[in-house]
């Protein structure tokens, strides 16, 4: 008879995979593909266009339409150069919190998640659980979409879709848009003596940082709709993380390379800030050809993220609900798949254990209180699906 891991020995399991996004993920997915069947669960997966990661799906139950999905991802975010107290890929306890890389962001869900699909397949459930885990979230959510569509060929269509990022076991109804473009700014090198003759990326990237500065005054002071006033901040923000570029600090800098992101509110479309972008972008772009007709900027999208909008009444946030007993109105300001399992038909809503912001920091973790809290919810949620 195969043993059937605690919650805590399969976050364990799943902490000690160090997958972060540059990386392969199949170790994880490969263990975690034989721990399910070697419980009679069929997974199934979705690779990667390089066939370097998987998602992994799985349906137990009723072959049946209105099932519930566990959704996660697999992926984490590196540990380069921070200061942890122990081994990143161990967990360790300490003063009732459990430390490691993807505790609370989010292996412990998943973890969770693992533990009530082999709890229903053995002790039966009269509709159907799926588990549904992803790759590359933490560079985009673009491992997502993929593994949608493949669930819509091999598994029955569920009703409802639980994203367990980590919302203190909220029932999260909403969160913002994200959409992210790699700018690369090319130039004309001379000397900057002559600074005037050729063209410097850097300071002509500099002015479509700049802008990025005067949107966000700009959003900042307007007053949000209702909907958008339920967020913190109340408006869509322009952020440059990273920036490179230039040779020499007396040449005019040959390219400047960053990435400009956008997290937007309901109630305005992240294509219009898409356009507006690029609008910029070709009037600066103009401006250096006049100089050097060579000189350009190209821009590509690294992630596209729809946001999560309310459902008056959804199956997701009334299942949640029901389960948590959370009445409140939550939303939060981080991008996650549920906005992308809404977009495919899905009701969606987030609800997962511990705090957001732990997330990505050294020394991260889930307190014991959270994840035994997350630990009752699959309790609950297995009630339910037993009574069908």
């Amino acid at each position: 008879m195969p043993v059937r891991l605690t919650p805590f020995e399969l976050m364990e399991k799943l902490v000690s995979f160090p997958t972060v996004s540059r990386d392969s993920n199949l170790p994880l997915v490969d263990w975690v593909d034989d721990y399910l069947s070697g419980h009679g669960i069929i997974a199934h997966r979705r690779y990667s266009p390089d066939n370097q990661k998987a998602a992994l799906f799985a349906h137990v139950g009723p072959e049946a339409d209105g099932g519930v999905v566990l959704s996660g991802h697999t992926d984490v975010v590196p540990v380069d150069g921070q200061p942890w107290a122990s081994d990143p890929f161990t967990v360790t306890e300490r003063d009732d919190k459990y430390f490691g890389r993807g505790c609370v962001d989010m292996k412990g869900f998943d973890a969770l998640a693992i533990w009530a699909l082999v709890e229903a397949n053995h002790a039966g459930v009269n509709r159907p659980l799926q588990l549904a885990l992803s790759y590359d979230e933490e560079v985009g959510c673009v491992g997502a979409p993929p593994m949608i569509a493949a669930m819509h060929e091999r598994l029955p269509r569920a009703d409802a879709v639980i994203v367990g990022e980590p919302s203190m076991m909220q029932a999260v109804t909403g969160h913002k848009g994200g959409r992210g473009f790699d700018t690369r700014v090319v130039g004309f090198e001379v000397h900057s003596s002559i600074m005037h003759e050729g063209v410097n990326a850097i300071m002509q990237g500099a002015r479509l940082i700049d802008w990025a500065n005067r949107m966000n005054a700009r959003n900042m002071a307007a007053t949000p709709g209702d909907l958008a006033a339920m967020f913190h901040p109340p408006w869509t923000t322009l952020h440059v993380g990273t920036i490179t570029g230039g040779t020499a600090h007396n040449i005019t800098a040959k390219e400047c390379r960053f990435g400009m992101d956008f997290r937007v509110v309901p109630g305005e479309e992240p294509e219009d800030w898409r356009d507006r972008y690029l609008d910029e972008v070709r009037r600066i772009e103009a401006d250096m050809q006049t100089v050097r007709p060579e000189a350009h900027i190209e821009i590509t999208e690294t992630f596209n993220v729809p946001g999560l909008k309310p459902e008056p009444d959804g199956a997701a946030e009334r299942l949640v609900r029901s389960v948590t007993g959370d009445n409140a109105a939550h939303v939060v300001s981080y991008g996650t798949e549920a906005g992308q399992f809404q977009r495919a038909g899905y009701s969606a809503v987030v609800c997962g254990p511990g705090d957001i912001g732990q997330a990505h920091q050294p020394d991260e973790y889930i307190t014991r209180a959270q994840f035994e809290a997350g630990h009752d919810f699959m309790r609950g949620l297995l009630k339910k699906l037993r009574a069908g």
